[in-house]
């Protein structure tokens, strides 16, 4: 089944998710409710989705950066992004720590912002502590485009989007990213936009 993944302005966007209890991790509703996540990810397509953007308030995430959805990108922006494909996988109740702080700045998107990216720096390199869908403690590591991933979908469980972290001058729709952006370097776009060159700072982010 494929959810309706709600927009800004929803309220379950802007609140802190709840952490599953032990109870929960192995119900049928559970189960059920990470397959419909799974579908609804793939369905529009995304990298990944948070249970706040269908609507429910729970520390649930589920990630995976296919193959195919990379097809379209030249070995060096991908190299520069460090990205590659990562399986599926579900994170209950996770907990992220910054392993590597260097920024990294590239556009970003969000399914529940529908049709706009914006310039958004992110730690380069995170560490995450969570359950599986099993309930058993896995630990992910990740540098690059999945540490992005993470750092995105960890936020929604904080009410958090990332246009709280974005270079607001930035701001653009998808289609004026691909007519415009797409293809340049950060710096040639931070130039473009009359946005000082240096390498931005990160936004603070609140233990949890």
């Amino acid at each position: 089944m494929v959810l309706k993944i709600v927009q800004a302005g929803e309220p379950v966007l802007r609140q802190r998710a709840r952490e599953l209890t032990p109870e929960e991790i192995p119900s049928e509703d559970t189960r059920r409710l990470i397959q419909w996540m799974r579908d609804t990810m793939r369905d529009a397509p995304g990298v990944g989705l948070a249970a706040p953007q269908v609507g429910v308030g729970l520390r649930l995430v589920v990630i995976e950066d296919r193959a195919e959805y990379q097809a379209g990108a030249s070995p060096a922006d991908l190299a520069l992004r460090e990205r590659a494909p990562v399986a599926f996988h579900v994170l209950i109740n996770p907990k992220l720590v910054v392993e590597d702080p260097t920024p990294m700045e590239f556009h970003e998107g969000c399914l529940s912002v529908n049709g706009l990216a914006a310039l958004v720096a992110r730690a380069r390199g995170v560490r995450v502590e969570a359950l599986d869908e099993n309930g058993q403690p896995v630990t992910v590591s990740a540098r690059g485009w999945y540490a992005r991933i993470l750092q995105h979908e960890l936020d929604h469980l904080d009410g958090t989007l990332y246009v709280d972290r974005m270079e607001t001058r930035s701001l653009t729709t998808q289609e004026n990213h691909r007519r415009h952006w797409l293809g340049k370097s950060t710096a040639q776009v931070r130039t473009a936009l009359g946005l000082p060159e240096q390498t931005p700072s990160l936004p603070r982010k609140d233990p949890t």
